[in-house]
């Protein structure tokens, strides 16, 4: 393979022809390549599934994290243990490229591997390394763990994803038309650009474009701006050069305000988000547009084709035959990890995804005298498996989990599993008869692992947030919470709101409709799954990216 004039490895389609170099901390291709945490990789992955589909002239740039995120474990009484292993990824190839970068006034290595296309049938991959014996420890240090809790660290990662993958680009010889951030962990690059550019902002201005994926300012990632420059995070520009140039006058640097004020353009990943990301930024200056592209996930990937086979033949037992073996498989999951035996005839309620303090995820459990009146209930039985990895430090999280944990040992049909990935994560979804997801509105800013769950033949049961107004019509093809306005009401309000409706709807229509009419219930599982198809298929997003951020 010959890297040093490289170029997309397979036939460009036209209207695909512009080069883009896309740039995200994470990517969740398969289970195999565990270099991500949650829904920022998963959507990085169906992205560069889907550019590999539509034949698009795109490749990923990220980082080849030596522990990966971490692997979720359990103590001696079940709660969440977090265990650092090496990962070994024999199917990467050594490019032989190695160059070097300025981190904390220092020359580091970086050494780039390749995801070849044909491996996991993605857009070609490459991930850059500083685990090699010619840097020292701490320098090695940096790819070890996504999402380094250390601050120097997690800037230093930030340079490493920018300058690094920007550098890359030069040594590859690839000369992309634009550079695609998705969120603002790569904003490095603007500054290397800026520099290559001969300090000119407008040649930057050209060739970037930014994904933002957080609806709230504090989410959005600062950082003490003497320490940014101490790490030379600004390619050898001053501080006072850096907040002129930024329009910044803050000592915090915030980053995605920057990525807003470089790019030429931005999207938020979703109708609402692109909404609630307009309407958070307004306050500021020169910032640029801020579009919606709604993400999706790769539909060929995610979906279990023998259910949408039978739904085409119309084929309704085909249907309920495929859905009771699917849930059987993965009630083996659920009997290996806690001993506990799932039974296929029973509706099943699973809530996974990363725990995190605004998703909820105990939510449901909170009103104890209908949670006992749920989970006892003979006439309409239910069974309960929560997932998700929390960030390795995010305490709050973790305690969230291990409560969960606790409380499922009083009860033979509730469960908490762990090692939520891509493999775990598509067998939970063909457990679900109900997706639940209940975020607090409008904390999320897209969410797609319901679009997943519904190719799998799950309902999708939510709070109306994210890409959930674009997609549910209520008792159609999923059940939503109704809106209020959120903005007036204080947290614990609006908590009770969401937990009231979430009974009332469940006890009313979910259960009754699932045992006592199981042919409408059907019918809004193949209205889901239809309605999911293209809409929320990577291919759309993927396409609509070139067509309306990359145009």
């Amino acid at each position: 393979m010959n890297f040093s004039s490289f170029s997309v490895p397979y036939p460009i389609e036209e209207r695909y022809a512009k080069k883009i170099a896309y740039f995200s901390m994470e990517f969740a291709t398969h289970q195999p390549l565990k270099i991500y945490s949650g829904g920022l990789g998963f959507l990085a992955g169906s992205h560069l599934r889907s550019a590999y589909e539509l034949k698009q002239n795109l490749i990923g740039v990220g980082i080849l994290w030596k522990y990966g995120y971490y692997d979720q474990e359990r103590n001696q009484d079940q709660t969440l243990d977090v265990a650092w292993n090496e990962k070994q990824f024999s199917f990467l190839e050594d490019t032989g490229i190695k160059f070097q970068i300025t981190v904390h006034e220092h020359p580091v290595w970086v050494k780039v591997f390749y995801l070849n296309p044909e491996t996991f049938k993605t857009a070609p991959l490459f991930l850059l390394s500083t685990d090699v014996p010619e840097n020292d420890y701490v320098s090695q240090t940096i790819t070890h763990r996504l999402y380094d809790a250390n601050v120097a660290t997690k800037v230093a990662q930030f340079i490493l994803l920018g300058v690094g993958g920007a550098k890359l680009m030069d040594v590859l010889g690839f000369n992309p038309e634009l550079y695609h951030l998705n969120e603002a962990h790569g904003l490095s690059a603007a500054f290397y650009l800026y520099n290559k550019y001969k300090n000119n902002i407008e040649e930057v201005r050209k060739r970037l474009v930014f994904t933002t994926h957080t609806p709230e300012e504090a989410g959005n990632e600062k950082h003490d701006i003497y320490l940014c420059h101490k790490m030379s995070y600004f390619c050898g520009l001053t501080v006072d050069e850096v907040k002129t140039l930024t329009g910044m006058q803050s000592d915090q640097f915030n980053h995605s305000l920057a990525a807003l004020r470089f790019a030429r353009l931005a999207n938020g990943v979703s109708q609402l988000h692109g909404k609630v990301s307009r309407a958070m930024w307004e306050k500021y200056d020169n910032i640029c547009p801020i579009i919606s592209i709604t993400n999706a996930q790769n539909w060929k990937y995610w979906a279990d084709k023998q259910l949408y086979r039978f739904m085409e033949a119309g084929d309704d037992y085909g249907i309920d035959d495929r859905k009771k073996y699917l849930k059987k498989r993965a009630f083996e999951i659920v009997a290996d990890q806690t001993g506990k035996i799932f039974n296929p005839e029973v509706f099943t309620i699973v809530w996974a995804r990363r725990f995190a303090g605004y998703k909820r995820a105990g939510l449901i459990t909170t009103d104890e005298e209908s949670f006992e009146k749920l989970v006892s209930d003979t006439k309409y039985p239910v069974q309960i498996i929560w997932a998700g990895k929390p960030y390795p430090v995010d305490h709050p999280a973790i305690s969230e989990f291990n409560q969960l944990v606790h409380l499922s040992k009083q009860y033979k049909n509730v469960s908490v599993l762990i090692g939520y990935e891509l493999g775990l994560s598509k067998r939970m979804k063909q457990a679900a008869d109900c997706w639940l997801n209940n975020p607090r509105v409008p904390r999320e800013a897209s969410g797609t692992s319901g679009m997943t769950a519904a190719m799998n033949g799950a309902i999708n049961f939510s709070t109306d947030d994210g890409w959930i107004p674009e997609f549910i019509n209520h008792g159609h093809n999923g059940f939503v919470v109704p809106k209020v306005d959120y903005a007036a009401m204080a947290t614990h309000e609006q908590d009770l709101y969401d937990l009231n409706k979430l009974y009332e709807i469940l006890g009313k229509e979910i259960l009754p409709l699932y045992y006592d009419n199981y042919s409408t219930w059907r019918q809004i599982m193949k209205n889901g799954m239809q309605d999911v198809r293209f809409q929320f298929d990577s291919n759309r997003m993927a396409h609509e990216y070139y067509d309306l951020l990359y145009k």
